[in-house]
């Protein structure tokens, strides 16, 4: 990894001495978030209550710019501006590179649907099947590593030949066999743990966008 991706990884160790032991972790679901990206994947993410909000925010900083600006290559600039000068003109100068992400904690006509004529623990699993790609990528995020709807979405990202990774904490729960990196802060209590999850999930997301802007 470049020094400048490094850098941020050792300012948030710095800022949370208490996440040291999660240095290795952090940086194998960085690796698989970079793999999936440069291979033209996906992401999907899940959570429930504060880690459903948590998804959104994810979503929010890597399909539009952090701190970096992410002006649009000048050859999709010049193509908006073929199609309409004064409309392109206006994409070309506000469009923002993005990271493709999905929250799958939204999509209510679906997710009511589903979770009213099927299941409600499946609703998660359904968009997975629905959005889910070889090559893509799911992030589960629980504080217990318990939640039976996020462990039902990582099976069936299994089951699609996705890359699976997680944010947990006390002692990761069940969502350990079913992910190919998990970070699991070292809290206990639920708000502990999601105060823990946002620096940690604000440094992966600047990661990748150092790497890709």
């Amino acid at each position: 990894m470049k020094e400048s991706i490094l850098n941020i990884l050792n300012e948030l160790i710095r800022r949370y001495p208490s996440l040291a032991g999660q240095r290795e972790n952090i940086i194998g679901v960085y690796k698989v978030l970079e793999q999936t990206y440069s291979n033209g994947g996906k992401l999907l993410v899940a959570g429930n209550g504060g880690s459903a909000a948590d998804s959104e925010h994810i979503v929010g900083e890597l399909m539009k710019a952090f701190i970096k600006p992410r002006k649009p290559e000048v050859s999709l600039q010049d193509k908006l501006k073929s199609v309409d000068k004064k409309l392109g003109e206006v994409l070309a100068d506000n469009l923002q590179g993005a990271l493709p992400a999905i929250a799958v904690t939204g999509h209510v006509g679906l997710s009511t649907a589903y979770l009213n004529d099927c299941s409600p623990l499946l609703a998660f699993a359904q968009q997975v099947n629905g959005f889910g790609n070889v090559g893509d990528v799911f992030l589960g995020i629980s504080t217990s590593g318990n939640s039976e709807n996020i462990l039902y979405a990582l099976v069936t990202a299994r089951a699609k030949s996705m890359k699976t990774v997680g944010l947990s904490g006390r002692d990761g729960g069940r969502m350990k066999e079913f992910c190919d990196e998990i970070i699991i802060v070292p809290e206990k209590e639920t708000f502990k743990i999601q105060e823990l999850h946002l620096p940690v999930y604000h440094a992966l997301c600047l990661m990748l966008e150092e790497r890709f802007f």
